[in-house]
């Protein structure tokens, strides 16, 4: 470990939401422990993945000022005061498909709330759906560049822009698709001012961002499994906070008096979750190496990652391509009682027939068998009801170019009321735009990114 007295304090940063969706009153309990250790701090949000961003990019189509975190607002309106005053600075993807609409309704909120202006800046250069793109996405998918008209194409972009914009004196950082370690190591780098070549360090708060990027995940929440990984206080799981010294190696904990439990255990599962190779954790800042990594507990609900080696970054970025679908329609009916497993399979296979040849249909028992089912659904036909549940819900499912014809499902579905099996009831239906989509790599090389302040759309590089 790094001995020089010269170098800089060692730095916290908390999580506070691990996916859009998340609790909206997990960062005042993690800001008040900020506040109290009086060191330099950032909070984080990580709201965002494939399927949010999918999500995001729909809504936008349908109201320009839309497009960010749903909860953005809610998430923020309990910590933004306290954040402000005490230099806590804000770091976070939830600006989705429209980090502008997102830095907007921030200087909005504040302004409600009777506070300061923050300094806002927009991260940009994740976004490659312009025309100026098309051909290198068209050279970089070759035979799966989709035919349809592009909806989106977001690249997972690196801390690098984060990073200037708090050393330009950002209170808060709006980013789109950035990979979710980015939003540490950005924060990291701007304090530390490390080079952007110094692979260890780089590597090391990389992982440390990794195990906050699922909020709760490393503090028990995804880990719990009950009787055999007990965790207490599920339901005031204190969110992670990391701190991070000179060396990158981190410490994770939580504020005192929440729930949930930080042990060796529960880092090392966030630690290997979606890692597919740990000697090459590949992300836009560094190749990240794990497999001499160290994990001790250094006290109660506060445990050490050392050891992570880094390598260089790689010279391609991945980019998530989307494009329209068509229409997704769902339904479903339930069944009670004696035989409500063979009632429900009978209403199944009257619908199929109804449907015949339009599109896949997915069908699931739930109750039966769903989780272990398969889109295909050839199980049904064989499938051994003996031991099924005495209450049933039957869902089916399909996809259609055209929506009309996508919404004959749901009417078929409703339709069993009186046409369908004895006893079904509480039908429930939805329909949604579907978005496909298709990953390439494109090399770091060609993807410029930057940032823009939010009071004024003039770069700040």
């Amino acid at each position: 470990m790094q001995t020089d007295k010269t170098a800089p304090a060692p730095m916290l940063i908390g999580c506070a939401a691990g996916f859009s969706g998340d609790r909206v009153d997990a960062a005042a309990p993690v800001v008040q422990a900020l506040i109290a250790l009086q060191q330099p701090a950032f909070l984080i949000f990580e709201t965002l993945a494939e399927r949010t961003l999918a999500l995001a990019q729909l809504a936008r189509r349908d109201d320009s000022e839309a497009g960010y975190e749903p909860l953005l607002l809610e998430l923020l309106r309990p910590v933004l005061d306290d954040c402000l005053a005490h230099r806590i600075r804000i770091v976070s993807n939830f600006g989705a498909a429209n980090p502008q609409g997102a830095a907007r309704a921030i200087v909005a909120l504040a302004r409600s709330l009777g506070l300061r202006a923050p300094r806002i800046a927009v991260v940009q250069g994740d976004d490659l759906s312009g025309p100026a793109h098309r051909p290198m996405l068209a050279q970089a998918l070759g035979a799966q560049m989709p035919e349809q008209p592009l909806v989106s194409a977001n690249a997972y972009i690196g801390a690098r822009p984060i990073a200037e914009a708090l050393q330009a004196g950002a209170d808060i950082v709006v980013c789109g698709r950035v990979a979710d370690p980015s939003l540490v190591l950005g924060p990291a780098m701007a304090h530390f001012g490390w080079a952007w070549d110094d692979w260890d360090r780089l590597a090391r708060a990389t992982m440390a961002g990794h195990l906050l990027e699922c909020g709760t995940q490393v503090s028990g929440g995804y880990f719990a499994d009950p009787g055999y990984k007990d965790v207490p206080g599920m339901d005031r799981l204190g969110y992670p906070i990391a701190e991070i010294d000179d060396s990158g190696n981190c410490s994770i904990f939580k504020p005192e008096g929440t729930g949930g439990c930080i042990t060796t255990a529960t880092v090392k599962e966030q630690l290997l979750y979606e890692i597919h190779d740990p000697r090459c954790y590949l992300t836009p800042d560094v190749v990240a190496d794990i497999s001499q990594a160290q994990v001790r507990t250094e006290g109660e609900n506060r445990v050490r990652l050392e050891g992570v080696i880094g390598h260089p970054r790689p010279e391609a970025l991945k980019v998530n391509t989307c494009y329209a679908s068509g229409w997704f329609a769902e339904a479903e009916i339930s069944y009670a009682g004696p035989r409500a497993a063979e009632r429900a399979r009978l209403a199944a296979q009257t619908v199929a027939q109804r449907l015949q040849g339009i599109a896949p249909l997915r069908t699931d028992l739930i109750g039966v068998t769903s989780v272990w089912g398969n889109d295909a659904s050839d199980w049904l036909a064989g499938a051994d009801l003996s031991a099924a549940s005495p209450d049933v819900r039957l869902r089916m499912a399909w996809q259609h170019a055209d929506k009309a014809t996508a919404a004959r499902l749901p009417r078929e579905i409703n339709a069993l009321y009186c046409c369908g099996p004895a006893g079904g009831g509480g039908v429930r239906s939805h329909m949604r735009q579907r978005l496909g989509m298709v990953s390439c790599l494109v090399p770091q090389a060609l993807i410029a990114t930057g940032f823009v302040w939010a009071a004024q759309e003039e770069a700040a590089t």
